[in-house]
């Protein structure tokens, strides 16, 4: 049994219980990471190129959880100083806090 794998998901799981509120749902990770991945490796993103992601979802699906994850605090939108319907997806403090959290998890479960 990996041992590891299912420490890593007992403790991942300890993220519900020290924030009890609404938790993020599975395409709202997968868009979080998609942001975080991009942002570390300078890659500009426009809410256009998040909602045109079909393997996480329809365009309206994308576009509603992208609103949650503005409304949570993960992220913030900018708007192009040149072309105001042109919006940079940004990630927030939280976000960077999410990631950090998650990554000490794996660390734990590693044993490091």
């Amino acid at each position: 049994m990996p041992n590891a794998y299912i420490r890593f998901l007992n403790l991942i799981d300890a993220l519900d219980r020290i924030n009890p509120g609404r938790s993020l749902d599975n395409i709202e990770i997968q868009l979080l990471e998609y942001i975080m991945q991009q942002d570390s490796r300078k890659i500009p993103l426009l809410v256009g190129d998040l909602i045109s992601l079909q393997q996480y979802g329809s365009q309206a699906t994308l576009h509603g959880r992208l609103k949650n994850l503005v409304t949570l605090g993960y992220v913030k939108l900018l708007a192009d100083k040149t072309d105001a319907r042109k919006k940079s997806v940004i990630p927030t403090k939280l976000a960077i806090k999410y990631v950090q959290f998650m990554s000490d998890c794996l660390d734990k479960a590693l044993g490091r």
